[in-house]
């Protein structure tokens, strides 16, 4: 089956130089969508994006900026049809020493971001009749995490509002859904190993009963094309009836039914 919904239709991804955000660029790209690619400077810098997409400076954390950025897209390139939502930081340490700091850096990029983009992403599509929003949380946002919990309670947050942001706009055509990873082959995954060998994405398979962590009965990591192809799916016209979902993409690592 292939899917449809994208050819000529305009795309704005966030974090899309992250590993996630680049490889749902890329898929847009090759089925035809026009897509502004955003992320913070450095990242930019660090990762360029892939040819074709149109990057564009943005910090989430800035709502008036985003309105901005979504204006000046439609007026360049026309109506906003599918917005797609990646953007997220991640934040290690057990809460009880965690510095106030820090969870309001975490709190303010995963949770006032995601509320800052979508609202603007619907804002946008509700005017014109229509479109699809996907916001990438996490399995973590479902499951108690040791030495996670600012990053957990932050995309359970972020889940919830696009869920609720879902039910507000159905009447004006506008599906919201959320594509949650368990661990994938990023930065942000890798940058957690302090391993040589490929133990760490070893020990990631195997889990570890110290810390409550179940294994992944799949026995690989995702890949970001992984997480791609789930998002590609929600934004299709495939998925027309689809909205407020929550679809883990994790190999089942979570046992969620």
């Amino acid at each position: 089956m292939r899917l449809t919904g994208f050819e000529g239709n305009l795309a704005i991804v966030t974090g899309a130089a992250g590993g996630i955000g680049q490889a749902i660029t890329r898929a847009l790209l090759d089925a035809g969508a026009t897509v502004i690619g955003t992320d913070i400077a450095a990242a930019v810098a660090a990762s360029p994006l892939p040819d074709g997409a149109l990057a564009q400076e943005l910090d989430v954390r800035d709502s008036a900026a985003v309105e901005a950025m979504i204006q000046e897209a439609e007026a360049a390139y026309g109506p906003l049809k599918l917005g797609i939502h990646t953007a997220g930081i991640l934040s290690i340490g057990p809460l009880l020493d965690l510095p106030l700091t820090e969870w309001e850096r975490v709190i303010g990029t995963n949770t006032t971001g995601t509320f800052n983009v979508t609202r603007a992403f619907g804002r946008a599509m509700a005017q014109h009749g229509g479109g699809a929003i996907v916001a990438v949380s996490s399995n973590a946002a479902g499951v108690p995490r040791l030495n996670m919990g600012a990053y957990a309670a932050s995309k359970a947050a972020a889940t919830m509002l696009i869920r609720c942001l879902g039910l507000e706009l159905a009447d004006k055509g506008v599906r919201c859904n959320i594509v949650a990873p368990g661990s994938t082959l990023t930065a942000m995954q890798t940058g957690m190993w302090t391993d040589k060998d490929g133990s760490g994405e070893q020990a990631v398979i195997q889990g570890s009963l110290e810390s409550f962590r179940t294994g992944i009965p799949l026995k690989k990591l995702a890949t970001p094309e992984d997480i791609a192809g789930a998002v590609m799916y929600l934004l299709s016209d495939q998925a027309g009836h689809v909205t407020m979902t929550d679809l883990y993409v994790d190999g089942g690592a979570t046992l969620r039914a």
